[in-house]
């Protein structure tokens, strides 16, 4: 009973005097915050989405703080960038506001299948199956909705089997882009009115085969645009957004509709 009593003496001992030092050092060694994290935290719209690269908004202040740009936040309005700017002493830059599209029209009135896909509502998993998936077109959109469920802001919706990308709620955060198998969401400027709506490199007769909305690679769109803002890489058609005045020609002249 004596060395029970001994031992829960010793024990405490211990407890106490490890409690003692730890505190010690924790005062010694405390380093206190900078006060702008604080700050600028709370002008972060916390989605803490990641597409900073880093874990989330609190990361994301610190960084800022020891001098990372606050429009890396493709999230943050650019009043939020102004406000953040000016508690850091810096100039502000204004945001271009951006958003994701889907590089895929073909919804499954308009695509050939060649099987049904009964597995779990996974694209990634669906993409490991014969051809890529259900489609006929193995570079089209799966629709199993894997980027409709990563997006925190309800801008991704997966009707007949394609996935659609609301803008206004779009914050460009690119977490649908990293999950999509068949890299076909792509980050493109807001104020973009028409978009390349085809991914695939196949020719012209392949891709009528697979689906009735595909680009075919014929060029009409490169030869009416005045800007030289459309040219064809791939047999697929490509719109250079720097030159782009959003005049329509492209779509309008495009045999498949693949421009829209």
């Amino acid at each position: 009973m004596t060395l029970i009593v001994l031992s829960v003496i010793v024990l405490c001992a211990l407890a106490i005097f490890f409690g003692v030092v730890l505190n010690y050092a924790g005062k010694k060694l405390f380093v206190p915050e900078d006060e702008r994290v604080s700050l600028v935290r709370e002008r972060l719209p916390g989605a803490h989405c990641g597409a900073c690269g880093l874990i989330g908004c609190d990361d994301f202040a610190a960084s800022i703080v020891e001098g990372n740009s606050p429009d890396k936040c493709p999230v943050a309005s650019n009043e939020q960038v102004g406000e953040i700017s000016k508690i850091m002493g810096i100039q502000a830059r204004e945001i271009t506001k951006k958003t994701a599209v889907i590089k895929c029209g073909g919804t499954d009135e308009v695509s050939k299948f060649n099987y049904k896909y009964g597995g779990i509502y996974n694209c990634a998993a669906a993409a490991l199956l014969a051809n890529g998936g259900a489609k006929a077109c193995r570079y089209g959109c799966i629709g199993e909705g894997s980027c409709e469920r990563i997006c925190k802001f309800g801008a991704v919706t997966v009707k007949d089997a394609l996935a659609v990308i609301d803008a206004e709620k779009c914050t460009a955060c690119g977490m649908c882009v990293s999950v999509c198998p068949k890299n076909l969401i792509e980050i493109i400027p807001a104020g973009a009115k028409y978009r390349v709506l085809c991914n695939t490199p196949n020719l012209g007769k392949i891709v009528r085969a697979n689906c009735s909305v595909g680009c075919i690679g014929c060029k009409m769109c490169v030869k009416i645009c005045a800007e030289s803002a459309v040219t064809v890489d791939s047999n697929l058609a490509v719109i250079d957004y720097e030159k782009c005045v959003n005049c329509g020609d492209c779509a309008q002249k495009c045999p498949t509709k693949a421009i829209g």
